[in-house]
């Protein structure tokens, strides 16, 4: 399986659903707002209605779950970590479980169960905007959201082209490493056999190349926005010009009530 298969993140699947109609303001908007609602939830009950909320977005969207919870792979490690971490380490609660100076406490039990499923529920909200929204979308919307930090002298249409070019080289990047690691391998390197130290080092053989080959991209693409003489986005014109819809104003409508309906159920359920 390539790692491109894996990693979704960055990924866009083309599609005529709801959410792919809808303007990438109110996406990215929608994004910020169940981003935000989640440090606020902080009750089992909390989680499980914005779980709720989550899977009817998705069953909105088109997009297999299964193919959504593949991105969880490569952060499985920083989610086990994390949990690992905020169980033996919390000084809250009862002692569960002794094993010297390391003891598991049932609240910090519970702290590092709810950190695990914030993080993870972080991750999907993300993946989820990237596989609904196209990269010139994403761009066109964060700078006009942005477009009134102009006056501040802030250079939006760049920062919003360079955060956009970076997502959509995720999964190219990803492919080049799969290439790496297939080709070192076959030339013999250590990267599917021998110890994690053994492996390890034998991943030198690949972030090189992979550090040339990502440069000679950035290099390239350089080049050829020079060719299409692109200058920023001084004086810059549009193609397609943005209007918002009545179902954006809707789901917008329907994002904040779902957001204040999730913080009232936190807020009223029995610790």
């Amino acid at each position: 399986m390539a790692l491109s298969d894996v990693v979704t993140l960055g990924q866009y699947i083309p599609g005529n659903s709801l959410l792919h109609r809808l303007d990438p303001r109110t996406k990215f908007l929608a994004a910020i707002t169940l981003t935000i609602l989640l440090f606020f939830v902080t009750k089992i009950t909390g989680y499980f209605f914005f779980l709720v909320i989550l899977l009817s977005v998705v069953a909105a969207s088109g997009i297999s779950l299964r193919f959504l919870l593949r991105g969880l792979r490569p952060i499985l490690f920083l989610i086990l970590f994390t949990f690992v971490v905020q169980a033996f380490f919390s000084q809250e609660g009862n002692v569960i479980l002794q094993w010297g100076f390391l003891a598991i406490r049932d609240a910090g039990l519970w702290k590092a169960f709810f950190m695990s499923i914030r993080l993870t529920l972080l991750v999907l909200v993300t993946t989820l905007l990237t596989l609904v929204t196209s990269p010139i979308d994403l761009t066109d919307g964060l700078d006009r959201l942005f477009s009134f930090l102009h006056v501040l002298r802030v250079p939006v249409h760049e920062i919003a082209m360079m955060m956009t070019i970076a997502l959509r080289f995720i999964p190219t990047l990803l492919d080049e490493t799969d290439t790496i690691v297939k080709a070192q391998i076959s030339r013999g390197a250590p990267l599917d056999r021998g110890n994690i130290f053994r492996r390890l080092r034998g991943f030198v053989a690949v972030l090189i190349p992979l550090f040339v080959s990502a440069f000679r991209r950035a290099d390239e693409l350089a080049q050829a926005m020079e060719a299409r003489c692109y200058r920023g986005g001084e004086g810059r014109t549009r193609m397609r010009a943005m209007v918002l819809h009545w179902t954006d104003l809707w789901a917008a409508l329907a994002a904040l009530a779902l957001g204040l309906a999730t913080l009232s159920i936190n807020w009223l359920a029995v610790p």
